[in-house]
């Protein structure tokens, strides 16, 4: 069976918590690929609300294992914690599998992740201060732990006595904070080990098995195509790959297995922290829409900036992905607004351009050309069906459909699990 990815398509919270939660009702696996407690996915089911930073969102179906891939860096404590939580409803966490590849996010990431922000003053990047940046860094720097490092604890000592030293002399000599104690954190790390031990697994192994068996396997894509480290809005991004490629990377897949890539898109735009928003709404528009829908992240609880659906982005990001299938969530959220907007294209220098600017700098500098489409007033929210939807609802959807160029297959009209539309079955 081929592998479905479902990836965020903007710059991240489009409700793909809920979406991948759903759509494992038909899986047999689901894998996360990239990223780290940086991104918060919820899920809201029969036994309650939950937010998850680490585990696959598709832990809740009984007959799914869920895997943490190479690709993401771990923060151990975040990681148990979510066990425990687990644990505390009855759910058996015996199925989530943790690569033995994943690149463990320490504590001194996370006190230079929020030095170095500190340090940037108004060029700040919006980061969550999670420690994700320096994580990624120091793997790219082939200077990371990894988890399979907590096995060895002996060997681990040697490695981060020597990697300690090295970072309190950023900590301390450049931004003159404390240093760190290199044995509460040794201490820390064979605490880990004593906990985190029974869930290391090669995890490409099982993927690749699991594909090799027939089986039905979702990648669970955190964060946005648009925070992609390579292809969104540099530097405002994240520090990995959310796209389609993270998927191949993040878990030794070959291209060959993702046949199928689901774009998860709110019929809107957000974005948390620092960056262009080209389509961002007047203020008293995005308080309202902020409070209607709840728009704080699930990570940081900033609020998050508020715009209308850029399709010009959309249609960059459906590119960059090939998208073969579009979610639409938050449809309802729209309900009651008089008339809604569309960008169908920016203007840089005097002209309009149809494209997805290469840097952020250049995408400040357009302005916005609109379509404005009418609202409606009859509710979206908890329909099931089209014949349910507004006409106006309708037109809007279609409209989105024709400038992305990819077709609308689920709609969610709200934030239970079976709030929503079904056009075309996703995953066979």
């Amino acid at each position: 069976m081929p592998a479905y990815a479902i990836i965020g398509g903007q710059w991240g919270d489009e409700g793909k918590g809920k979406i991948v939660d759903y759509l494992s009702a038909s899986a047999d696996l689901v894998v996360r690929f990239s990223g780290g407690n940086n991104a918060g996915h919820t899920v809201i089911n029969t036994q309650g609300e939950f937010k998850f930073h680490l585990i696959p969102c598709g832990v809740f179906w009984p007959q799914v294992t869920c895997v943490i891939g190479n690709g993401v860096v771990v923060d151990p404590d975040v990681f148990l914690e979510e066990i425990q939580l687990l644990e505390a409803e009855g759910i058996d966490t015996s199925r989530v599998k943790l690569s033995d590849k994943a690149h463990l996010v320490m504590p001194y990431h996370t006190v230079l992740d929020q030095l170095e922000e500190k340090a940037r003053g108004t060029e700040s990047i919006g980061t969550t201060g999670k420690g994700i940046g320096p994580a990624y860094v120091d793997k790219v720097a082939r200077s990371g732990i990894r988890v399979y490092h907590l096995l060895d604890q002996k060997g681990l000592r040697e490695k981060l006595e020597s990697t300690i030293a090295k970072k309190n002399e950023v900590i301390t000599k450049l931004y003159q904070a404390p240093a760190l104690d290199a044995e509460e954190i040794i201490a820390k790390c064979e605490d880990w080990s004593s906990k985190i031990s029974k869930f290391i697994q090669p995890a490409e192994m099982i993927v690749r098995q699991s594909l090799s068996d027939g089986k039905k396997v979702v990648l669970e894509g955190a964060q946005g195509a648009l925070l992609d480290i390579d292809h969104g809005t540099y530097p405002y991004v994240t520090s990995s790959s959310p796209s389609i490629g993270g998927a191949c990377t993040g878990l030794g897949l070959p291209p060959a297995a993702i046949q199928n890539v689901i774009g998860v898109f709110k019929a809107y735009s957000t974005r948390v922290g620092s960056g262009p928003l080209p389509t961002e709404m007047d203020e008293s528009t995005a308080t309202k829409l902020r409070e209607i829908a709840g728009e704080y992240g699930a990570t940081t609880g900033r609020p998050r900036r508020c715009g209308w659906f850029d399709g010009v982005a959309a249609k960059y990001s459906a590119t960059v992905n090939g998208f073969t299938s579009l979610v639409l969530t938050r449809l309802d959220v729209l309900d009651g607004f008089p008339s809604i907007k569309i960008c169908t294209g920016y203007k840089l220098n005097n002209k309009i351009i149809d494209y997805f600017p290469s840097s952020a700098e250049e995408l400040a500098q357009c302005d916005v050309v609109y379509e404005e489409l009418p609202g409606w007033t009859d509710p979206t929210a908890s329909a099931r069906n089209m014949k349910q939807l507004p006409e106006e609802a309708v037109r809007y959807i279609t409209r989105l459909q024709d400038i992305v160029g990819v077709p609308i297959d689920l709609i969610s009209t709200g934030p239970e699990r079976e709030e929503v539309i079904s056009i075309r079955k996703i995953i066979r």
